[in-house]
Order: structure tokens, then C-alpha cells, then sequence
């Protein structure tokens, strides 16, 4: 689809439906001051002044689809207790469909705690389970994502090592999109890295991919990266890569080109939820079939923007779009 004008591509996001598979999770803070040590233990007490529960992991990505003007249709398994209680009215608080979210006995929701004194992140507690799914699990999973599947322009793997994916629901899931014609796109972690085969776009960050391939090399160099990214494609064929780099950009290829723009000069408050915004615009940019140095830039200007607000944050469309205005290589690009 030709787009003459970067305001036509964000009016064809809010047409998207994206689903999104995998680990969701509940990021809580716990704000307050610090101003003394306790007689207990050399540790910060931490008088407390607000408390606030956000959606997290998978259900960040939700929020950024959302933020961007598409749908969201978030498909993954959660605790039947109060955490998952609190997960649903969460989804309801920001109006995203709940309807591919299964209730199990076996689990527990993720509920990730931040205590934060100011700027300053003090702790974090996690609550959570990493097991694998029960065989009763899957096929209710599997059985979602197939009624869901249909319809959408875009599929979203989510994975944050909790269980929630696994090989058998990754090909299967793949292997419908194909059938459908539907992107698939990737944010992996260690435990399926190398599950991803036939996937449309595959965007691990650079500690993942060292950890993944169980490489070590000079990320400064990018041919380095290149024959690192060259082996990933022969472990596991995609179409693309989309390898996040920090404060050094992104590195985009299709195994025809490869595309590096470094990062844009912010001051960095907290890099929370980048990887979850990059991934959202990129898949939203797969969607739209939009050229691979668009999806580079976008995706490079929105993982920036909100690595400057504290804690996890869903990108500002307006923001973006904005950014994305004054950025004459986009123009260029889709125009090319």
C-alpha cells in the first residue's frame, strides 16, 4: 500500500487489529521518599506516598498497539486470584478486550513491584511463575489464538520466559498465520529463541542475541553483527531482523540490505518498556508492508521518546507522529 504522506501511514494504523501472544504481567510502584536508614538492617526506609498498578509484558505491548490507533487482542493465561482480578480490571480501566485471556488454578499472574524514593529505583520484587504449560493450558491457548488469529493484520509473540509460549504453540501458530497471510512478528527471550522459524520479523535485543546464539563480539562493529545476525538466519530462517542496540539504535536487515541508524541524542530517564514499543511500531509497520527503512526509523524515534519518561510508559502517538514529521529520511523513504 503506497503511503504519499507520514500522516496517512498513522491514519492507517487506527484500521489494524494485532494480536498479541504471550507473558502478561502487572508492573506495580510503590512511590515514596527516603530519608532514613532502618535500625533493622543497613537498608532505605521507604515512606510511601502512592501506590499504582500498570499493565505490563505482553499487555505493554497491548497499550502501545492501543496508544498507536490499531487494536489490540491480547491472548495469554494468568492466575485464577486476586493479582488476576486485578490484571482484568486493569484491561477494563483502559478498554482492551479481555475475551483471549484464560484463568488457570496452576498459575500465578506475574506481578512485577518497584519501589522507587524520588528518581531513584531502590528495589524490585517479583511474583511469578516460570513453569511450563499443563497439556489442558495449551490446547485452551492454542484453541484462543485460532479463533482470534482471524481477522487480524498482525501477530505479536510476546515472550518473557514465564511459560506462556513454547515450541509447539510458537509453529503452530506461525504455520496458521502463514496459511492466513499474516505477519508474524517476534520479541523473544532466551528459552524459545531459536522457535521462530518462518517468522515474518524477529526483533531481539543485543544481549539476547548474544545470549541466544551464545555468541560474544564486538557490538561496535557491524560486520560483527552482520555474521552474527547472518548465523541466527542459518539456525532459524526469518525474513527479517530487527536487533534493538541501545544507545546505539537499531539494526535493521531482510538478508538484501541491512539498515543502522543510530540512536537520537535524549536525555534517558528509565529504558523500561522500550523494547515493547520498538517491537509494536515495527509490527504495525509489517502490517502496512512499509519499506525496511521506514520500519527502522519509526521504530528507532519511538523506542527513544519513551525511554524518557520514568517507568514503563506506552509511546504518545502525537509524540511520535510529531518526531516522525520533522525527520526528512521518512518522507524520503516512503516517497522512494
Amino acid at each position: 500500500m503506497p503511503f504519499s504522506s507520514i500522516q496517512e501511514v498513522f491514519n492507517a494504523f487506527e484500521s489494524l487489529k494485532v494480536l498479541v501472544i504471550g507473558d502478561v504481567m502487572i508492573d506495580s510502584y510503590i512511590y515514596g521518599n527516603a530519608g532514613r536508614i532502618s535500625p533493622e538492617a543497613p537498608v532505605p526506609v521507604v515512606n510511601v506516598n502512592k501506590k499504582e498498578n500498570r499493565l505490563g509484558g505482553a499487555a505493554n505491548v497491548a497499550l502501545n498497539i492501543q496508544s498507536l490507533g490499531a487494536t489490540p487482542i491480547l491472548c495469554s493465561i494468568i492466575g485464577d486470584e486476586l493479582d488476576g482480578e486485578t490484571f482484568f480490571e486493569l484491561l477494563k480501566a483502559r478498554n482492551i478486550s479481555s475475551q483471549g485471556i484464560i484463568k488457570s488454578r496452576e498459575r500465578i499472574t506475574t506481578v512485577k513491584t518497584r519501589v522507587l524514593a524520588g528518581s531513584q529505583h531502590m528495589l524490585r520484587v517479583d511474583s511469578e511463575t516460570d513453569k511450563a504449560l499443563t497439556a489442558l493450558e495449551q490446547r485452551a491457548l492454542m484453541d484462543h489464538i485460532r479463533n482470534l488469529a482471524t481477522g487480524c493484520d498482525v501477530i505479536i509473540f510476546e515472550d518473557y520466559d514465564k511459560g506462556v509460549l513454547n515450541p509447539a504453540i510458537i509453529s503452530q501458530t506461525i504455520n496458521l498465520a502463514n496459511e492466513l497471510g499474516i505477519p508474524t512478528v517476534v520479541d523473544p527471550k532466551k528459552r524459545n529463541f531459536l522457535a521462530y522459524s518462518g517468522a515474518s520479523l524477529f526483533k531481539p535485543n543485543l544481549r539476547e542475541l548474544k545470549e541466544g546464539l551464545k555468541l560474544e563480539f564486538d557490538h561496535h562493529d557491524l560486520d560483527q553483527l552482520s555474521s552474527a545476525v547472518n548465523q541466527l538466519n542459518a539456525h532459524m530462517p526469518v525474513e527479517k531482523a530487527l536487533i534493538t542496540l541501545s544507545d546505539r539504535g537499531v539494526y535493521l536487515t531482510d538478508h538484501v540490505q541491512s539498515i543502522h541508524y543510530p540512536a537520537h541524542i535524549r536525555r534517558i530517564a528509565d529504558v523500561s518498556g522500550a523494547g515493547d514499543t520498538v517491537v509494536s511500531i515495527a509490527a504495525l509497520c509489517e502490517a502496512l508492508h512499509l519499506s525496511l527503512e521506514v520500519q527502522a526509523e519509526l521504530s528507532n524515534l519511538g523506542g527513544g521518546l519513551v525511554c524518557q519518561h520514568l517507568g514503563v510508559m506506552p509511546i504518545e502517538k502525537e509524540s511520535l507522529l510529531q518526531e516522525a514529521l520533522k525527520n526528512e529520511m521518512i518522507l524520503k523513504h516512503l516517497k522512494d
